[in-house]
């Protein structure tokens, strides 16, 4: 797996003690991104799926895991196979993508491994990050258009479900 960074016991992008991997590679191109570094796809430093999941199970205090970027979706398939060893070891897993849930849900269709990326994610904060919306008054997100969504819920109803945070 390509990845910009890895940050352990990060308070800053989702509730409690977060293992963050930001992932390399995005092709959204967002005026003012937070992580121009990780844009590239052949950027970054390659590290196993396995060696990233040693290094979140070394806190026991960690409460989930936040995928960012880059963009996850990007690597979808090495994306949930980390959601999943979240999931396997009780941790919440957050997802943050320039993509919106509609868009995600859209590419699902027919790219399996965003699919199962989606299963396995609680919450997702969507959408593109836009340097006219750029906000520090709100939790988690760095737009006033982007949104925390419930994935199983919105799965579910088969329509995006926001969470009032």
């Amino acid at each position: 797996m390509r990845i910009a960074g890895l940050v352990q016991d990060s308070i800053v992008d989702g509730p409690g003690l977060r293992f963050v991997v930001f992932t390399q590679g995005c092709e959204l191109d967002c005026e003012g991104c937070q992580n121009p570094a990780a844009r590239g796809l052949d950027g970054g430093t390659e590290i196993t799926v396995d060696g990233i999941i040693a290094e979140m199970s070394r806190n026991p205090l960690t409460d989930g895991l936040t995928l960012s970027g880059g963009e996850p979706s990007v690597q979808a398939a090495d994306c949930a196979k980390l959601a999943a060893a979240a999931r396997k070891k009780g941790l919440n897993v957050w997802f943050y993508s320039g993509y919106t849930f509609e868009e995600l849900t859209s590419r699902a269709n027919v790219e399996p491994d965003v699919r199962e990326l989606l299963e396995l994610t609680d919450v997702l904060v969507d959408g593109r990050f836009r340097l006219n919306e750029r906000t520090l008054s709100t939790k988690w997100r760095g737009s006033l258009n982007q949104r925390i969504i419930d994935i199983p819920k919105s799965l579910a109803a088969g329509a995006a479900v926001e969470l009032q945070m």
